[in-house]
């Protein structure tokens, strides 16, 4: 074994029990990132400066989101992996498309349940679908870190066979092959999560949440951008392999989001900024 190479720490999936019911790391990840994530969007939301005039999501509406959120971040995220990344084997065991325990969801389909929620919530309490969608992706990158964390617990998606000789290379107690890997989880963490939450923070510091649809745009493209590279080092599913050469099917599913973010953030820039409402004004546009 290579003198660099490090024991990847075992750990129990498990993170807690309650009485008879596990609570597993997957799980308290998906529940922090939620609570975490809902405690920074009500400081968003409280703080006047950073948005033209009020806030245009009220606590108690965001309170009401979070409901919904989850909803379509769990449907969504279970549905894409069905149909993006097993579909096959799920047409053949239906019934285990309900055993979330077991793990599988789909950052894309995840992100289109939220998209949904968004949209129908928005739509239903006569608020800003852009500005919701930038408070909503703002505390993304929060679930996506912790999600990532809890993919290297569980030994689970890891990395493209490493050079031994790399410092920081790892053979996971999973793999038959006990390949030196690329802990790509963490590298996923870094990017998805900590550099992706650093720059929207900076972006709404600077006034972002003004410009509606600003931070949800930028989001999607360097979401997008994020997954790309993280795939480089990332070894595909094992049911899907690679698709064209190098491609996996998380880079075919995230060049999409990388033009849709990038024409989105032009639409945004292009468009007249918002401007405080002054007395007399009775009616407040909607985006």
């Amino acid at each position: 074994m290579p003198f660099l190479l490090i024991d990847f720490p075992v750990f129990d999936p498990i993170a807690i029990s309650i009485g008879p019911f596990p609570i597993r790391w997957y799980a308290l990840a998906y529940i922090s990132g939620i609570v975490i994530g809902w405690i920074y969007a009500r400081s968003l939301v409280k703080t006047e400066r950073l948005w033209v005039g009020p806030a245009p999501v009220s606590l108690l509406q965001l309170d009401d989101f979070i409901l919904w959120v989850t909803i379509g971040i769990i449907l969504g995220g279970r549905t894409g992996y069905v149909l993006f990344y097993n579909l096959p084997f799920f047409v053949e065991h239906p019934l285990e498309i309900f055993e979330l325990w077991k793990g599988g969801m789909s950052f894309h389909g995840g992100f289109l349940g939220c998209v949904i929620a968004v949209i129908w919530f928005a739509r239903n309490n006569g608020i800003s679908i852009l500005s919701l969608g930038d408070i909503t992706t703002a505390v993304g990158p929060i679930g996506l870190f912790l999600g990532r964390i809890a993919n290297f617990i569980n030994s689970e998606l890891w990395g493209r066979a490493a050079d031994p000789s790399l410092p920081w290379a790892m053979i996971f107690p999973n793999d038959q092959m006990q390949l030196p890997r690329h802990p790509s989880q963490l590298y996923e963490a870094g990017l998805e999560g900590m550099l992706l939450f650093t720059i929207l923070a900076v972006m709404i510091r600077l006034g972002a949440l003004k410009r509606p649809g600003l931070i949800l745009g930028s989001f999607i493209a360097l979401y997008g951008l994020a997954r790309i590279a993280g795939e480089f080092f990332r070894e595909p599913d094992k049911q899907l392999g690679f698709l064209w050469g190098q491609l996996t099917m998380g880079m075919l599913l995230s060049v999409p989001m990388v033009i849709v973010g990038a024409v989105m953030i032009i639409w945004v820039l292009r468009r007249e900024a918002p401007r405080p409402a002054i007395a007399g004004d009775s009616v407040q546009g909607k985006s």
